[in-house]
């Protein structure tokens, strides 16, 4: 298969930016995306140009670092439920351009080329803390009774690989999706009730310090992220934050997007 690149190439985040020209030729179908970008590379390398710069690591859809805009959408717009690294080259069509560019977001600032800084979501997630309840060894963490649904809710909440699809495909730059799994998988377990309402303040009040934008119910981001995360975790996070707030006696509890 023959495929025309129009890549961002961007030396650093104070460089001007441009969509470069790249042939691919001679791509297996059964290529993975980032399979077919590793042998343009090598053309590009042996032509004696700098290589095309993207992030990558475990190529499973696990590790989230996949980060690419494929023809304008995160991850690329054709199945639900897949990362960059575990798109196929024949989902395409034989000839076609495709359009690469790296994850639009200001709390993202573009490193070099197809790779942006995402330590932000690291930093949301920093906030919020550590689990200080003593559960012992996994045997007598497992022993704490959790009703089932709650149990579900969790693990679909921690199924979030935090590759920031979501705060890259909405129109406000919104990182509520993914905050709000980060803070629902531990809000619905027993041992992450002790920090609770302090967690919830305090990921919320860094997601905004980071520049990420509110949720205004567009649903983008549940249906780029390769997870499939619901936005149902954005109303939860909300529910978590405005309960805080009155708990703890404070008054700024300004109004978001309920996700719902």
């Amino acid at each position: 298969m023959n495929f025309h690149l129009k890549i961002w190439r961007q030396r650093d985040a104070d460089s001007a930016g441009q969509l470069e020209d790249h042939e691919a030729r001679d791509i297996p179908p059964s290529a993975s995306f980032l399979e077919m970008l590793d042998i343009v590379n090598e053309g590009v390398t042996l032509r004696g140009d700098e290589p095309i710069a993207h992030d990558s690591d475990c190529r499973e859809g696990i590790c989230g670092t996949c980060s690419l805009t494929i023809n304008g959408v995160p991850h690329g717009n054709f199945k639900a439920g897949i990362a960059t690294c575990q798109l196929h080259m024949r989902t395409f069509k034989d000839g076609e351009t495709i359009y690469v560019e790296p994850f639009r977001a200001k709390a993202f600032p573009i490193v070099r080329d197809l790779i942006v800084d995402r330590s932000s979501l690291d930093r949301i997630i920093q906030a919020g803390g550590y689990v200080s309840v003593r559960t012992g060894s996994a045997p007598d963490a497992n022993a704490l009774p959790v009703p089932k649904q709650s149990a579900d809710l969790a693990m679909d909440a921690a199924a979030c690989i935090g590759c920031g699809a979501c705060a890259a495909a909405c129109p406000n730059g919104s990182a509520m999706l993914f905050t709000g799994a980060k803070l629902s998988q531990l809000s619905l377990l027993p041992q992450g009730q002790a920090e609770r309402g302090q967690r919830a303040v305090a990921m919320v009040r860094q997601m905004d310090k980071e520049g990420f934008g509110n949720c205004s119910n567009i649903y983008n981001c549940s249906a780029v992220c390769p997870k499939e995360i619901s936005a149902s975790f954005i109303a939860r996070m909300n529910r978590e934050y405005v309960l805080s707030g009155l708990t703890a006696g404070l008054s700024n509890n300004p109004t978001r997007g309920n996700g719902e």
